[in-house]
């Protein structure tokens, strides 16, 4: 089965207080870097958690490398 780390972060801020979002960077273990692209997503609680499940649903749909194994075990 694939393993991965998974690097995400979340920070809840008032609606309409956001006045900049710049990407983050990071460096693997070879030395290079790389840029994360941050979301935005508005909305209340229970839309918020909607929104992060498709978004999150449809990152693991377009990434390459589940195998059959993994799509047995964990799909819904």
């Amino acid at each position: 089965m694939a393993r991965y780390t998974l690097v995400y972060g979340v920070r809840l801020i008032p609606e309409g207080s956001l006045k900049d979002l710049q990407d983050a960077k990071m460096t693997t273990a070879d030395g290079s870097t790389a840029a994360l692209t941050l979301h935005t997503i508005d909305g209340t609680i229970p839309q918020l958690r909607r929104a992060l499940d498709r978004s999150l649903d449809a990152f693991f749909d377009l990434l390459p490398g589940a195998d059959d194994e993994d799509l047995e075990k964990f799909a819904d």
